[in-house]
């Protein structure tokens, strides 16, 4: 049997969500992983509701300069946790996205409007 402490480290790689959480759950569910799983599932549906919109607090602003021709992108990219925001994955996925949109060349983008004409 694994020691609490790794079901929490486990638990949080597995997840994203941060140790303090991972450990409640486990705590609640008293070690079943597929109970701690839905706590969690459950918990973060709960701060949600609770939030509103604006639920996301973390996460990576990147700005995309391409060589040459004037194209360049800014984009934020919001996550839940500051643990998700950290990793590589996240990290490359928002430097993909950026390129992508400098690639798009949109004329700009508003959340009234959607993205704009050239």
């Amino acid at each position: 049997m694994a020691s609490a402490a790794e079901l929490v480290k486990e638990l949080r790689e597995r997840t994203g969500a941060g140790v303090m959480d991972c450990k409640a759950a486990l705590d609640a569910s008293r070690a079943i992983w597929q109970g701690a799983v839905e706590f969690l599932r459950k918990e973060r549906a709960r701060r949600r509701g609770q939030e509103g919109a604006s639920g996301s607090q973390d996460g990576v602003v990147h700005a995309y300069i391409h060589p040459g021709p004037s194209s360049a992108s800014s984009l934020e990219v919001n996550c839940e946790t500051d643990f998700v925001a950290r990793t590589d994955d996240f990290q490359q996925l928002v430097k993909d996205l950026a390129m992508q949109v400098a690639a798009a060349s949109p004329a700009y983008v508003s959340r009234e409007r959607g993205a704009g004409a050239r």
